[in-house]
Order: structure tokens, then C-alpha cells, then sequence
């Protein structure tokens, strides 16, 4: 039987690992607003900007399931306090970067750490929250963390810009990793210890294709709009994505020891549940992006009050992703996922409107509320299904996939929506318009995949005390 009221560790455990959570969400939008005096510094042009931010979230989502392997067979405290220290390390030495090359290494290693960190920290939130209201408590709090980390990254990024430099963007996260790590050598249990003649088997090749495959297609996509690289070079970008992909369908496919065992694709529920994930995730953080060229290049913002403009956004995530956990009880989490996907749909409207008006700022400001609401109810909904029915043996891969669907899915819709609508190919059309056709288009398949999705277990109301 499960008791009343959790132990005073389990949440001190939560708030340590939402607090791990947020920098390393920070850290995916924090460059945005900071890449002209990036570049200014290093003189660098924007195409190769561009892998400051891409660099960091495909690396990451790519090593993702990795990560929560590890964590499977190595000991979720071990990977948890390894991710954590990479992340941590990196994240100084991106601030100390003397080259723009040094900088780029420092985002990849970052990826990495996170990669190997988050589904750990996921894993070990999961387990100590039982199912039913008090585990859809707390990841709605993790989810509402790391949306406000992703949308707060803006907002840090414009003043820690304008009154300390750009390098503080990273270095300002450094104490705060090393609080996480502390507290996490001392709150949790140490791992199981490991089975004598049980040696780790690790799918390095699935590993390897998995992030190779969003890489190169990104790289495609992205070079696609500028003008720059040659065709033959972009062709064969692609080309070998779609090789990667194909290769790593057939490697987990012969693998006795597969990055994604084919046994998870049984529980159809989670399935439905992590492509519905990268479907609204594309929406969602193209809309970031959008918001950001709207208020800077359309609008000409500077960073301190295009980051400020976005507060709206950040504290109403909060709002409504405290709301979820009720409405889990009440509907249901299908129910939750579909009100996420009409949100984000109203707000992508909103933004394509706000564009052919040729709006101000503060017009934006309905957009940023349904997209916080679109994130509240959407993710907290779909973290909850993707998790559903886990047990400790497949705990930290099932969080992987949770967290690689979500990056994976945010990286791809950015550049396919933001990288074809502001094609210089298309420069006759509104490249809002265009952006938001396509995101609203991944909406569309979004909303069909978790309509159709799989009933969940209901999630049990709490009794009262």
C-alpha cells in the first residue's frame, strides 16, 4: 500500500533534479538572443551560428536513449552524477572558450552530458513517485520547470547579454550544477550493485546512427536555405540521413543487445505517445523562434526587451502547468494531450495574423498565452503516457525515448519550418506564413496520432486524507 505522504527526501530529490532540469532547458534557448555578440566576437557569420544551437539539442536528443541504457545497466545515481559533472564541465568551458571551434565542442559536450544526465534524473523521479496523482504532480512540475527554462532562456539570455557578456549565459549555470551534484551524491541511494559475469552491452553503432541521422538532415535543411553550399553537398547530406536512419532500423533490428529493444514498440500507448511528443514539440519550438524574429528583426527589439516581452509566456507556463495534475484526474491524459495540440494550433494562427498585420509587440502576447497553455496541458499529458507502466529494469529507456522524442522533434520542426519558410527561395512569400503552414500541417498528424492513441489506465484520484 502506498502511503499518505511521501518522505520529505523524495521531493528534496525533485526539487534537485528540476533544478538540473531547468539549466539544462535554459541552455537549449539561452544562445538565441546572444548570437549576434557571439558572432561579433569570434566573426563568425550567422550560417555558422546556427550550430551553436543545433549542435547542442541533436547531440543531446540523438544520445538520448544511450544515455538512459546507461543508466539502465550502469545505475541510474552513477549516470545521474556523470551526466551532471560533463554538463557542469562543459558549460565552463563554453563560457571560457577562447575559439568559436572550442565554443562549438563545448555545446556538443553539453548535448552529451544531458544525454547521459536527464533520463537518469526522469528515471529516478518516476520511481519514487508511485503511479497515479502523486507521480502526475511531480512530472508536472519537472514538465513546468523545464518549460519555463526553455522559455526563461530568452528572457536571462537578453539581460545577462546586455550587463555581463554573453560568456556569463554559461558560466552563471555553473554553481548551480555543482549544488545538483552535491545534493544528489546525498539524497539518493546508491545503485544496486551489478550482477557477477554481467557485463554492460551497449548498441554503440544504434547510437552512433541515431545522431548522425538528425545531423546530417539538419545540415541539409539548413544549408538548403542559404546559398552558399553547393546542391551536391546538400543532396548527399540528406542522403545520408536517410541511409543513417535506414541503418539504424537495421541494426536494432539484428542487435542482441538493441538501443531500442523492439519490445517497446508493443505498448502501442507510448508509441503513439513519444511521436505525438515530437509532433507538438516541432510546433512548439518554432514558435520560440517566431516569436524571437518577430520582435527583433520584424519589430527591431533589442535583446533586453525582446527577452522581457516573452515574461508573459514564462508565467503563465507556470499557471497552467500546475493546473494538469486535476485534469489528469478529471479526463483523462488523451484528453489533456488534444486540448495541448488546439491550443498550440490557436497560438500558431495567432502568429501567422499578428505577421500579416504587421503588428506590435504586445499583439503577440495573446499567441504566447495559448502556447504556454499548449505546453502545460500537451506535455505534461504526453510525459505522463510515455512513462506509463514503467518498471525498474526499463524505467531509464523509456525516459530516453520521452526525452529524445522531445528534443529530436523540437530540432526537426525548426528546421524544416523555420529553415524552408525563411529559404531565400521563398523570399516573395511571408516566411511567418510559410513557418506556420508547416508547423500547423506536424499539428494536424499530431492531433490524428493521439486521437487514435490507445486508451491509458485511468489515472486514480487521490484519497482524501
Amino acid at each position: 500500500m502506498v502511503p499518505r505522504i511521501l518522505p520529505a527526501r523524495a521531493w528534496l530529490v525533485l526539487c534537485a533534479m528540476s533544478m538540473l532540469q531547468f539549466f539544462i532547458a535554459v541552455d537549449v534557448t539561452v544562445v538565441n538572443i546572444a548570437l549576434p555578440s557571439i558572432g561579433a566576437d569570434f566573426g563568425v557569420d550567422g550560417h555558422a551560428l546556427t550550430w551553436v544551437v543545433v549542435g547542442y539539442t541533436v547531440t543531446g536528443g540523438g544520445l538520448l536513449l544511450l544515455g538512459g541504457r546507461l543508466g539502465d545497466l550502469l545505475g541510474r545515481r552513477r549516470m545521474l552524477l556523470l551526466g551532471t559533472g560533463l554538463f557542469g564541465a562543459a558549460s565552463l568551458l563554453a563560457g571560457l572558450a577562447p575559439t568559436f571551434d572550442l565554443l562549438v565542442v563545448a555545446r556538443l559536450l553539453q548535448g552529451a552530458g544531458e544525454a547521459i544526465a536527464l533520463p537518469a534524473a526522469m528515471a529516478t523521479i518516476v520511481l519514487m513517485f508511485p503511479e497515479g496523482p502523486r507521480r502526475s504532480r511531480a512530472l508536472s512540475v519537472w514538465a513546468a520547470v523545464a518549460s519555463c527554462g526553455l522559455v526563461l532562456g530568452f528572457v536571462l539570455s537578453g539581460i545577462i547579454t546586455a550587463h555581463l557578456g554573453w560568456r556569463w549565459i554559461f558560466l552563471v549555470s555553473v554553481p548551480f550544477i555543482a549544488v545538483v551534484l552535491l545534493a544528489a551524491a546525498v539524497l539518493i541511494d546508491g545503485d544496486r550493485p551489478p550482477v557477477a559475469g554481467d557485463a554492460p552491452a551497449l548498441d554503440l553503432p544504434g547510437a552512433l546512427l541515431l545522431t548522425a541521422c538528425p545531423l546530417l538532415f539538419a545540415f541539409g535543411v539548413v544549408e538548403a536555405g542559404g546559398s552558399g553550399t553547393s546542391a551536391w553537398v546538400i543532396a548527399a547530406a540528406l542522403a545520408g540521413a536517410v541511409a543513417a536512419g535506414a541503418g539504424f532500423v537495421r541494426v536494432e533490428a539484428r542487435s542482441r543487445h538493441p538501443l531500442l529493444p523492439l519490445r517497446f514498440f508493443a505498448h502501442r500507448t507510448r508509441v503513439a505517445a513519444n511521436l505525438t511528443t515530437m509532433l507538438l514539440s516541432g510546433a512548439l519550438s518554432t514558435s520560440f523562434l517566431l516569436f524571437t524574429f518577430y520582435l527583433q528583426d520584424r519589430l527591431g527589439i533589442g535583446p533586453m526587451g525582446a527577452g522581457l516581452t516573452m515574461l508573459p509566456l514564462a508565467v503563465s507556463l507556470i499557471a497552467f502547468s500546475m493546473l494538469v495534475p486535476r485534469l489528469l484526474a478529471r479526463w483523462g491524459a488523451r484528453a489533456c494531450v488534444l486540448a495541448g495540440i488546439g491550443f498550440t494550433a490557436a497560438a500558431i494562427a495567432a502568429i501567422a495574423l499578428v505577421s500579416a498585420l504587421d503588428a506590435g509587440g504586445a499583439a503577440m502576447i495573446p499567441a504566447m498565452l495559448l502556447i504556454a497553455a499548449g505546453m502545460g496541458f500537451g506535455i505534461v499529458g504526453l510525459q505522463y503516457l510515455a512513462v506509463s507502466g514503467v518498471t525498474e529494469d526499463d524505467a531509464g529507456i523509456a525516459s530516453g525515448i520521452q526525452r529524445a522524442a522531445d528534443q529530436l522533434g523540437g530540432a526537426t520542426g525548426v528546421a524544416i519550418c523555420v529553415g524552408i519558410g525563411f529559404a531565400p527561395a521563398l523570399h516573395s512569400h511571408d516566411p511567418f506564413l510559410v513557418a506556420t503552414l508547416l508547423a500547423a500541417a506536424g499539428l494536424v498528424a499530431g492531433a490524428v496520432v493521439a486521437w487514435r492513441m490507445p486508451a491509458p489506465a485511468p489515472v486514480l484520484r487521490e484519497r482524501a486524507v
